[in-house]
């Protein structure tokens, strides 16, 4: 939980508007301003302001299929129902249309946050009232089950781009809602452990994509370094290597997995070590990545800083690559963090970005 590990609530913000960019538009800057004192605060401010500004944008709409008696031929024709109306001497046709409406599941997952956010203790009766005074507008919108939402099926196009940030920031608070005893009830839970790791990975991608063009960064695959002749069959089979992270230069590489753990090391008996799967993980994404054999490209697992006394910090030559494991304070000034990941392009980088 990310009060455990002492995160400031307003990194918490920067950090969201590196992972959304949206974020950083001049109606946004109310929000810089203002001291936060529980997370659900924050996300009720973020949502108020940006349903204010996507109501003078338009609510996104979409055609969702209708189906009712009309006494006039709309679409086509449910025969079946129709035939029914006929037999009960009903002077109607059952038609099957679509319709452009803004009782979507997106516009209802905004309502339904926002109602939510409402009844929450932890946010201010001034981001109450904002959120309020938008639901005045979504009279005609329904709410949706919160453990109904299939988040990864939700499609951000051309249309409803304006959303994703807003989908978000719900996603946030509708993910992290617990069932109380009451049927239908919801009480908001603490920011999880996992909704942090994936702000994280998001946030310090998105700050050297923005501050450090010398190195492009991107969220890249790495391919397996397999011999010649390897079982083309099996090969389908091999995990895919997903970074986090590679930033690269004309002649190196680093490859960051970033990782947000309650506890950063782990122990048997007393003694302490890295975890051993994080190790092996970026081991091998270096390894493959490094096919040559050069020594052109590292690797660095980046923890959050935790309250724990061992601190992750250290170097290590693993044959001609670099592997670091560092820490990354979160309960910082942010010009502080950003200091240490700006420090980390320059010890890696140094020669090709001077």
């Amino acid at each position: 939980m990310t009060e455990n590990k002492g995160i400031l609530i307003k990194n918490i913000y920067y950090m969201l508007t590196y992972a959304f960019q949206v974020l950083k538009q001049t109606n946004y800057e109310e929000i810089e301003a203002e001291q936060f004192e529980e997370i659900q605060d924050l996300f009720a401010a973020i949502l108020a302001k940006g349903i204010s500004q996507q109501l003078k944008q338009g609510l996104y709409r979409e055609y969702v299929s209708r189906k009712e008696p009309l006494t006039s031929l709309r679409g086509k024709i449910d025969m079946p129902e129709t035939i029914k109306n006929k037999l009960q001497r009903r002077q109607v046709i059952s038609c099957e249309y679509d319709e452009l409406s803004e009782n979507n599941l997106l516009n209802q997952i905004l309502k339904t946050t926002a109602a939510i956010l409402i009844r929450s203790n932890g946010v201010t009766s001034e981001h109450k009232k904002a959120l309020k005074k938008n639901l005045l507008f979504f009279d005609g919108i329904d709410t949706v089950e919160p453990t109904a939402i299939l988040w990864n099926r939700l499609k951000i196009q051309r249309n409803n781009k304006s959303y994703e940030m807003l989908l978000n920031i719900c996603y946030f608070v509708l993910d992290g809602l617990l069932l109380t005893t009451d049927k239908g009830v919801f009480k908001m839970a603490h920011f999880s452990d996992d909704h942090m790791a994936r702000l994280y990975e998001k946030f310090v991608l998105e700050y050297y994509r923005h501050h450090h063009k010398e190195v492009s960064a991107g969220a890249l695959q790495v391919k397996w370094n397999l011999a010649e002749g390897s079982d083309e069959s099996s090969i389908k089979f091999l995990p895919v290597m997903q970074t986090d992270i590679m930033l690269k230069s004309r002649t190196q590489t680093l490859i960051i997995d970033t990782k947000y753990y309650t506890r950063t090391m782990q122990s048997q008996f007393n003694s302490y070590s890295y975890h051993s799967a994080n190790m092996y993980q970026i081991f091998t994404y270096v390894k493959n990545q490094d096919a040559a054999g050069v020594g052109n490209v590292s690797g660095m697992l980046l923890y959050a800083k935790t309250g724990e006394a061992i601190t992750p910090d250290a170097d290590f030559m693993m044959g001609v690559n670099k592997i670091s494991v560092k820490t990354l304070d979160l309960n910082k000034d942010f010009k502080e963090i950003a200091e240490q990941l700006d420090m980390i392009v320059k010890d890696n980088f140094i020669s090709s970005v001077a």
